[in-house]
């Protein structure tokens, strides 16, 4: 199966249309495409959908329009912060973007200044950080269960271009562990996401390397995202990921195909 199920358009952050994405993908061969725009935030409105009923009809009549050509699905990310109404949409990514601290919401990744304001909120306690994100990300998790859980170790992302704090970090480790065990007891799928190194912040996908064997033996269950906020990056690194998870011990990862989702062999 070749297919992409985080992908983001201008109705959110995104740099193309749905259709332009949708095309671009018959091009490529897609078997499906599943368009996952940020969901509304009303504590910040910078990145997401403002316009969620716009963007649902204009993927419903996609689906129609290029139903010989390709399977469409009509997902959204949802931030761990702001519930949706989950009937609306095909399937959820559940991911979390921001802290809240005494009232406030830092947001985690959309830049390195704005993650230096997490640190900030924390005095640099790099395990109080991590046990305070996982904590409130698995609660979520485990409450709302979500068809993908996205980029679950989202706190990594800027560890490779300055000073590492979390991945050679042992506290860290630790902390993460435990919580990628917890997350992975309730069943979700969690996707193997290419879109940090698209944008050359990371050389691995999300989850790092430690996380993935322990989802290994927690036999969880993948789904392979490129994070796409551009039809240049919908599938990329898809070949270099899946040798990645061969080498782990991987033999499938998921798909959503025919209205549900399914085993593709690596």
């Amino acid at each position: 199966m070749i297919a992409n199920f985080h992908t983001h358009t201008t109705f959110c952050d995104g740099k193309n249309t749905p259709e332009e994405i949708v095309i671009h993908a018959i091009n490529k061969g897609f078997d499906a495409i599943g368009f996952s725009g940020h969901g509304y935030t009303p504590f910040d409105l910078r990145y997401c959908m403002q316009d969620t009923e716009g963007y649902l009809r204009e993927i419903r009549r996609l689906q129609v329009k290029y139903q010989k050509d390709i399977q469409i699905y009509a997902g959204v990310e949802e931030d761990a912060f702001s519930p949706l109404t989950r009937s609306n949409f095909d399937y959820i990514i559940g991911s979390s973007h921001y802290f809240l601290v005494n009232g406030q919401y830092f947001p985690i990744d959309s830049n390195y200044d704005y993650f230096k304001k997490c640190l900030e909120a924390f005095n640099d306690d790099i395990p109080r950080l991590a046990e305070t994100y996982y904590q409130s990300f698995c609660a979520y998790i485990h409450t709302r269960k979500p068809d993908i859980i996205g980029h679950f170790d989202l706190i990594t992302k800027f560890d490779e271009i300055d000073t590492p704090r979390f991945l050679n970090n042992g506290q860290y480790k630790q902390i993460a562990v435990k919580y990628t065990e917890e997350a992975a007891k309730s069943g979700c799928l969690f996707e193997v996401n290419t879109g940090a190194i698209a944008r050359n912040l990371r050389t691995a996908p999300y989850p790092s390397e430690d996380l993935l064997y322990i989802l290994k033996k927690a036999e969880a269950g993948l789904v392979l995202a490129s994070d796409s906020h551009t039809i240049e990056t919908l599938d990329f690194g898809f070949e270099d990921a899946k040798a990645y998870l061969k080498e782990i011990g991987f033999k499938h990862v998921y798909g959503l195909l025919d209205g549900a989702f399914k085993k593709d062999i690596l």
